[in-house]
């Protein structure tokens, strides 16, 4: 026999679960509320009242809906009363953000840098100095849920340890570790892969929004990808549940960074794009990558046909996916992205001759909408967890009460 909740149980639940639907939603009525969660009036109310009174959550003027009765009060989240801080290792850039309720970017920095700088204790001290920036641009009295930072490689999330990042040229960093000793404020500091939040950003605020099974491909340098299983974010037994691009797809191909032969990602990642169109450019440069597709929209001779055979890949890769998974959305981040109408015929024709049909009938594939933001508002969402879990650890602020 289950134990019966208590009222003070009860209570926490439903702000957890007001709290929750308010920074996915957005501003609403409280009959809106009331219609999406089944609340009472009186308990929204109530509600309303304590995530107020700890600067959760905002009243608005109230909402005229033409119809007859009292009108609804409008509450929406309040940005500025818990964010989280995040970060965005790259391989050529670095960025920083104070996420608030609600997904709003409250600052947002980004650096450039080399890949000869990628020494993993010089990353982290130059993404310290954006941190302690992003800090000093906190609002007053804003609670902070913690630090969350994406990296493109195997993360191990319990502790943060990054087992391989092969285009970082890091094996075994304890980045979790080294990042909270450099901190000292008892932040819970939490890592994961780039691409997994990317998909959770995608799926919570972007081009997955309102599907329960999502595929998540991006490339900028290499090829990540994530995966959202009905509804849920798919991890695996060690993280490395969406390492799509070393599936191998291509036996007679060419090393990967990883060690392996013909991964996906030397055949569709940026600098395969700039092998085929014979770049002269020394490393990945995302502006060549932008040159070659602007050249390839205007059909020029080199980069038309450097872009299609990348095409062509990108679909032969997603058919396996697609036949794996049964999605009913596909979402092209990175440049893969920037490149879809170029290449949506081709993949299309790949997909019909790869798929089997119930498959096909379902999936459609859009290019992501969050663009270089993603990862950094995917690791927002990972840090929120814990205040969206459990609003009460905010709190009640002295000198506010909660909105009438």
């Amino acid at each position: 026999m289950s134990p019966v909740a208590s009222p003070e149980s009860v209570r926490r639940h439903n702000l957890s679960l007001l709290l929750r639907h308010l920074h996915h939603s957005g501003a609403l009525s409280r009959s809106e509320i009331g219609g999406a969660l089944g609340m009472t009036r009186s308990t929204i109310g109530e509600l309303v009242a304590d995530l107020g009174g700890r600067g959760l959550v905002l009243a608005g003027d109230p909402a005229r809906l033409g119809s007859p009765g009292r009108p609804s009060l409008v509450v929406r989240p309040n940005p500025e009363g818990a964010a989280a801080i995040t970060a965005d290792i790259a391989v050529n850039s670095l960025a920083v953000a104070v996420v608030g309720l609600g997904g709003q970017i409250l600052h947002l920095a980004r650096v450039a840098h080399r890949p000869r700088r990628l020494a993993f204790e010089q990353t982290v001290e130059d993404i310290l100095k954006l941190i302690k920036s992003a800090q000093a641009s906190i609002p007053a009295g804003c609670w902070i849920a913690g630090l969350g930072i994406g990296v493109p490689g195997v993360v191990r999330r319990a502790d943060g340890l990054v087992h391989f990042a092969p285009n970082l040229g890091w094996r075994d960093v304890p980045l979790g570790r080294l990042v909270a000793d450099r901190i000292g404020s008892g932040l819970p500091v939490l890592i994961a892969n780039e691409a997994d939040l990317g998909t959770v950003a995608e799926h919570t605020w972007g081009a997955g929004v309102g599907v329960d099974h999502l595929i998540y491909v991006a490339s900028d340098v290499g090829v990540g990808g994530g995966l959202v299983i009905d509804g849920h974010p798919l991890v695996g037994a060690t993280g490395c549940a969406g390492e799509v691009g070393h599936v191998q797809v291509n036996p007679m191909g060419v090393h990967c960074r990883c060690g392996a032969i013909g991964c996906w990602e030397t055949e569709i990642g940026g600098p395969a794009l700039l092998r085929r169109a014979g770049s002269a450019e020394k490393g990945y440069q995302p502006e060549a990558v932008a040159r070659v597709l602007r050249d390839a929209a205007w059909g020029d001779p080199v980069a038309l046909p450097a872009v299609e055979e990348v095409g062509r890949w990108l679909g032969a890769g997603l058919g396996g996916l697609v036949n794996a998974f049964n999605p009913q959305r596909v979402v092209l981040g990175g440049y893969l992205g920037d490149m879809w109408p170029l290449v949506e015929r081709i993949v299309q024709a790949e997909l019909r001759v790869r798929v089997m049909a119930p498959a096909l009938e379902v999936v459609e594939i859009k290019p992501a909408q969050l663009g270089a933001e993603a990862t950094l508002l995917g690791a927002a969402e990972l840090a929120l967890t814990r205040v969206l879990d459990e609003p009460t650890l905010v709190p009640v602020r002295a000198a506010e009460g909660g909105p009438a």
